[in-house]
């Protein structure tokens, strides 16, 4: 089992992944949206929205410093496992109580709104209940999943880590994960049924974010002169005089009267 949950599903959980982008793309881009619900209701959705997506960014950075650096390289700037251990449990528990205070927001929202129920489907809420889910059992592992069951202390760069790097080598190492606590290995289970679920619910729309508008030029507006919404040259009227073809044949342009 070990060798089929950390050895094998992580790459159909890849491939399908994968798959589902590019088949999203191809075949349903209009479909590949948020589908904003900010018409119906804005008020709880402007405290909900922001307070969620923030969260999610520092969860994902936290994870990514968690995962991707190694124990040597913390240890060799002086950085202590206790201090570590401190700030991920303070910055990670604060985070992940941000995003799911937010996520509740957003679920409350949808559930007291009549309209914004409405266009609620079943995708959504199943999308939500396991994104919940994800963020429960993290915080489980944050706070719980630094001790095994026979007491023994447990550090998720020494387990999880290293198993989460061996990935990327194709060589996964099955017996660190093995050796994970329970709580981890929930939420890395969990987290994988994520994945796979991005493709094919409204998560897709974070691989959306309009990141070419920091580098655009700028759009410049230059007045025309004169009062708003007239022409320099026809005066009472926001257009130019068009000319019909037979006007054109016949009557030559003004330069040449």
């Amino acid at each position: 089992m070990d060798v089929i949950a950390w050895g094998l599903i992580p790459y159909l959980v890849f491939i399908v992944f994968v798959g589902g982008m590019i088949w999203r793309y191809r075949f349903d881009q209009f479909g590949w949206t948020s589908r904003s619900s900010q018409m119906y209701e804005s008020k709880m959705l402007k405290i909900g929205s922001p307070l969620f997506h923030y969260a999610i960014l520092a969860v994902f950075f936290g994870h990514v410093v968690g995962l991707m650096i190694p124990k040597l390289w913390t240890d060799a700037v002086g950085i202590s496992q206790h201090n570590y251990h401190l700030g991920a449990l303070w910055v990670g528990g604060i985070a992940g109580v941000a995003l799911l205070v937010g996520l509740a927001i957003l679920i409350y929202r949808r559930r007291s709104n009549k309209a914004v129920f409405r266009a609620t489907t079943w995708n959504d809420k199943i999308m939500f209940l396991v994104l919940g889910f994800v963020i429960v059992v993290g915080l489980l592992a944050t706070f719980t999943g630094d001790t095994t069951p026979t007491g023994e202390e447990h550090n998720y760069r020494e387990t999880v880590s290293i198993w989460f790097r061996s990935l990327f080598l194709f060589q996964p190492d099955v017996e660190a994960m093995a050796a994970s606590t329970w709580q981890f290995k929930l939420h890395v289970l969990a987290g994988m049924l994520m994945i796979v679920m991005v493709p094919f619910t409204r998560l897709i729309h974070a691989f959306t974010v309009p990141l070419h508008f920091l580098f655009r030029p700028y759009i410049v507006y230059r007045s025309r002169g004169g009062r708003r919404g007239q022409s320099r040259t026809t005066k009472g009227r926001g257009w130019e005089p068009v000319r019909t073809a037979s006007e054109i044949s016949t009557k030559p342009p003004k330069s040449a009267r």
